[in-house]
């Protein structure tokens, strides 16, 4: 018989078996660096994004390296902004921090997404990791977890000119003003931990953990995943009824 493969006899035809069909979104995030809508379960309306290891930007980092790519990142937080489907974001923390404008390009996007956001650091949200943190609606931290708040480095050829130290401090600058206006600390109290001395062995800054976190305002709440989850639903409900009111005030 020639139509061994017909649909009406329940085979598969042999170029569609598992072996043969693509892998779909692992595929393209492998060779584009970024895919479409994120892929989620049918039951839920919450993406969750981990941002893990070190945030790499322009230059790559040695294949060693546990890595988080932000040109994997940015397409993501783009089409969770545009899927109706999804009505909130958890973002779950463990950085050594990485790229400053890397960091600061996922900053952004995560404040402004239309979208409720909460963000948890789980073992570390350390350096560009901190503006990632503070920079959803609502931040929580674990108990155990720690956040290394230091002044910006620089890597690679640096001339010794007053340029190099006023291109440093205007990016500090950035970094600084973007943390104290998405958190509850004051910028005094953020350069004093930023240039503290004696905190860190070989460096200086400060290594803050868990309650210490929430007692300096710079995240909102001590808390798992549990309670990350509770406040999600509890924003996603709230955007919705505001949503609900502001069309209904429209049709009016």
């Amino acid at each position: 018989m020639n139509n061994v493969n017909h649909p009406d006899y329940g085979f598969e035809a042999p170029n569609e078996t598992p072996e043969n069909k693509p892998a779909g979104i692992v595929e393209k995030i492998q060779q584009l660096g970024q895919t479409n809508i994120p892929q989620m379960p049918q039951d839920t309306n919450i993406h969750c994004l981990t941002i893990i290891g070190q945030i790499e930007g322009h230059m790559q980092l040695p294949p060693q390296n546990k890595t988080t790519k932000y040109e994997h990142i940015i397409p993501q937080l783009a089409a969770i902004e545009q899927n109706p489907n999804i009505k909130g974001l958890l973002v779950v923390l463990n950085t050594v921090g990485g790229d400053v404008e890397a960091g600061l390009a996922i900053s952004e996007m995560l404040s402004t997404l239309t979208k409720p956001s909460v963000s948890i650091v789980l073992g570390g949200g350390h350096s560009i990791g901190v503006p990632i943190a503070v920079s959803c609606s609502y931040s929580f931290i674990a108990e155990t977890a720690t956040m290394t708040i230091h002044p910006i480095r620089l890597t690679g050829l640096v001339i010794g000119v007053p340029q190099s130290f006023e291109y440093m401090d205007k990016m500090q600058e950035r970094v600084v003003k973007f943390v104290t206006r998405h958190s509850n600390i004051s910028e005094e109290t953020f350069k004093d931990l930023m240039f503290a001395r004696g905190n860190l062995t070989r460096d200086i800054g400060t290594n803050i953990i868990g309650n210490e976190a929430v007692k300096y305002g710079l995240i909102d709440e001590v808390g798992g995943i549990g309670k990350a989850m509770k406040k999600l639903n509890e924003l996603i409900e709230l955007n919705e009824q505001a949503k609900n009111e502001e069309e209904g005030g429209m049709i009016q």
